[in-house]
C-alpha cells in the first residue's frame, strides 16, 4: 500500500535538512573541535556523546536555529527532489520542534520554488514532546522524525511513525525505519 502525500509529515532537521552536517561543520570552523564524525554522535542531546562544552553545543544550535542559511544548512540529498513532487499533489506538512518559524522560511524559500513553498504547511512549535497533537490537527497518519523518543510517543497516539535513521536513534527503538529520501519516494503514491 502507498501512502498518500497528504496524510504523511515531517520533521524539519535531521530529516528535511541536514542539520548534523552543519553542526559537524560549525563545530570545527568556528570553534576548533574537529575530532568526531556524524556516527559518534549516538544520542540526540549531542553533548551526551561528545566531548564538547555544553555552551559551545548551545552556540552551534542556537545559530543553526536563528539564521540556518548564514550557517550553510542544507537539504538532505532528494529532499526538495521529493517535497516538490509531493506538493504538486497535495500539500506538505512540516512540523519542527523550532520555535522560531522565520528562519525555516527563508531557509524554505531559498530552496523551494515560490509554487512548492505556497503548498507548505509549517508549524514551528518550540518543542519536541507535543507533536502528536499538531500532527492530529493536520489531519496526517504518518510523520518521519529523527528523534526515537518522537516517533515512540507518535505510536503511542494512533500515528504511524517512521524513524529517518541517523546514528542518534539506532538501537533505541523498534519501528519502520527509512534510510533516505528514496527510501520515502518509494513509499508514496506519486
Amino acid at each position: 500500500m502507498k501512502i498518500q502525500s497528504g496524510e504523511i509529515g515531517f520533521d524539519l532537521d535531521g530529516v528535511i535538512a541536514d542539520t548534523a552536517e552543519a553542526f559537524i561543520r560549525l563545530a570545527c570552523n568556528e570553534h576548533a573541535f574537529c575530532s568526531f564524525t556524524l556516527e559518534e554522535i549516538t544520542t540526540f542531546q549531542v553533548e551526551d556523546c561528545l566531548n564538547i562544552p555544553i555552551p559551545v553545543v548551545e552556540e552551534i544550535f542556537n545559530t543553526i536555529l536563528h539564521d540556518s542559511l548564514a550557517t550553510g544548512l542544507l537539504p538532505m540529498e532528494g529532499a526538495v527532489d521529493v517535497i516538490t513532487k509531493m506538493t504538486s499533489v497535495a500539500p506538505v506538512t512540516i512540523i519542527t520542534a523550532r520555535s522560531l518559524q522565520q528562519p525555516v522560511e527563508d531557509w524554505l524559500q531559498h530552496f523551494f520554488s515560490a509554487s512548492v513553498c505556497a503548498n507548505i504547511h509549517l508549524v514551528a512549535m518550540g518543542r519536541h514532546n507535543d507533536k502528536a497533537r499538531y500532527i492530529h490537527e493536520h489531519r496526517l497518519r504518518y510523520f518521519i522524525d529523527d528523534r526515537a523518543e518522537t516517533c515512540l510517543q507518535l505510536a503511542d497516539a494512533a500515528i504511524t511513525p517512521f524513524v529517518f535513521s541517523q546514528p542518534w536513534n539506532q538501537g533505541k527503538h523498534d519501528l519502520q525505519s527509512v534510510g533516505n529520501w528514496q527510501e520515502i519516494h518509494a513509499m508514496l503514491a506519486l
